[in-house]
């Protein structure tokens, strides 16, 4: 290998790396206009050059290596909480990042491979690709469709709206053909060339004037009164409480003091992922007393709590989002369905334990997966609330969180913890944003160690407790606006848009012949 290629994988790690910029929360999105340009620039260049089809994987690797990297090095953080665990930390920082890069390698090895021979086919083909290698990623083995290029619009919330319409993963395929735009100027070899650039402009200017029209349609509709009254709770409590022996009582009474109930108002507490340490949903009972003390029949309470449930003489548990009244009837539950790999769960178990590897969340085996994700409806009082619930991870993904709308809102409880004072909660918390938007309904988030909030359908914060920072929040009102073309169709549009490249790019080609 000579010292030429040496260099190019250099360029392209750091490429990658300085693109992770334009992500959350830096969001320096017009890095991007240059980082993805310069890649499709060097792919093109390299078309002619190269005959090794190694090369035209490691290029994309390289690239998709560096970009990793820097954004998802806070994983290995988690493994910190875990001394058994700490000899993991530098293979996880390779390893994970290397994997992820492998889809970025099959990204410009089906690009070179196909080699077309015009810069404007070229821009189609390149931008479907890594479009549908994308969506991939977000879907094989469990899939980990975290920091896709979309996300570098977050802070743009009006052209953003338009995922209400394509989602996440159209946008995405939208976003690559924007950013690379440029660079199919620059290398234009016809007229036409500059008028493509000239539609994706436009096609954003477009979007941006949809997203201002639903603002302001939104912020006309009439306000609503909740029923109850949603109080989110935020708490700021050390992962500690994980490895060291914490009263429980003390932590019910803690977390009761920072919901501050008030037994005249009808009021549901929404309290964080797995925030009671120790204390599953069948030993809860045992502190009826406390709950009954402190909260009336006015009251509900929705908290994230393990649970257990023996089948076929085999004991089961579950990472759970738990309804309860005041004296600890449950009224409902929902068993985690997206569980994260290693963290929640042990692939290949029976093997993977022989070696000392275990799973980060607890100590006695990996949690099951639940069986579906049903809309929860309370009715009490004359009152009737229907929420979709989400615990954690399964935030992130986009088109395969409902199949009924039919709910108020999305409510979303998490442990942001694990990962410190890292960038990983500021993007865990963005793909909310991301949510509310493509369903069009509210999301209520209550996390430890993280950011809580209200989000409105178009994305905008109404209400946060910020990082670190312990607090409620309410809602009380809403607004409702119809139901969203995603929210009906899910990625069968972003199918329907797979379909339109195709055709505009054989199209162009064949113009371009003639």
């Amino acid at each position: 290998m000579t010292r030429k290629f040496y260099i190019d994988f250099l360029f392209l790690i750091l490429l990658g790396a300085v693109t992770s910029l334009s992500l959350p929360p830096f969001n320096y999105l017009i890095i991007n206009f240059i980082t993805l340009g310069l890649l499709f620039s060097f792919l093109i260049k390299r078309l002619k050059k190269i005959k090794n089809k190694i090369f035209y994987f490691l290029y994309g690797w390289f690239f998709g290596f560096g970009y990793f990297i820097t954004n998802l090095y806070w994983i290995s953080i988690s493994l910190t909480y875990d001394e058994s665990l700490k000899f993991l930390i530098p293979i996880t920082l390779i390893l994970i990042p290397a994997f992820l890069a492998l889809f970025y390698g099959l990204i410009s090895f089906l690009f070179l491979i196909s080699k077309p021979k015009k810069v404007i086919s070229a821009f189609f083909l390149f931008s479907l690709i890594f479009g549908v290698v994308e969506f991939i990623r977000g879907s094989i083995l469990t899939g980990f469709p975290w920091n896709l290029i979309a996300y570098s619009f977050s802070k743009h919330l009006e052209i953003l709206n338009i995922t209400s319409i394509i989602g996440t993963y159209g946008f995405n395929l939208f976003c690559i053909s924007l950013f690379i735009s440029p660079a199919v100027f620059i290398l234009r070899d016809k007229r036409i060339d500059i008028w493509v650039c000239i539609f994706f402009l436009l096609i954003t200017i477009i979007f941006y004037l949809y997203g201002s029209h639903s603002k302001k349609l939104f912020n006309e509709n009439e306000t609503n009164v909740n029923d109850y009254k949603v109080r989110i709770i935020s708490s700021n409590i050390n992962l500690e409480r994980f490895y060291t022996n914490v009263d429980p009582i003390k932590a019910i009474e803690d977390l009761i003091e920072l919901s501050k109930p008030d037994k005249n108002e009808k009021i549901i507490f929404v309290w964080p992922e797995g925030i009671l340490p120790g204390i599953s949903q069948e030993q809860l009972i045992n502190y009826k007393w406390l709950f009954e003390k402190n909260f009336n029949k006015n009251h509900l309470l929705v908290i994230g709590i393990n649970s257990e449930s023996i089948e076929k003489d085999e004991i089961k548990y579950f990472n759970s989002l738990s309804v309860y009244d005041n004296s600890l009837n449950l009224l409902d539950n929902y068993n985690k369905i997206n569980l994260v790999p290693f963290g929640e769960f042990l692939p290949l178990e029976d093997i993977l334990k022989n070696i000392g590897l275990k799973t980060l969340t607890n100590n006695y085996q990996s949690y099951s997966k639940g069986n579906e994700r049903n809309v929860i409806t309370i009715k009490r009082n004359n009152s009737s609330v229907k929420f979709l619930p989400l615990i954690c991870y399964e935030i992130i993904y986009s088109g395969k969180i409902f199949n009924n709308s039919d709910f108020d809102f999305i409510i979303n409880i998490s442990e942001d913890g694990w990962f410190g004072q890292s960038i990983g909660p500021k993007q865990h918390f963005i793909h909310s944003i991301y949510r509310a938007i493509e369903s069009g309904k509210y999301v209520l988030r209550s996390a430890n160690n993280g950011k809580s909030a209200i989000i409105n359908p178009l994305g905008y914060i109404e209400q946060e407790v910020s990082f670190n920072v312990s607090g409620y929040i309410e809602f009380s009102q809403f607004k409702k606006i119809q139901p969203t073309v995603f929210s009906k169709y899910g990625n069968k549009i972003f199918g329907v848009i797979i379909l339109l490249y195709i055709f505009l790019f054989f199209s162009f080609n064949r113009i371009k012949n003639e």
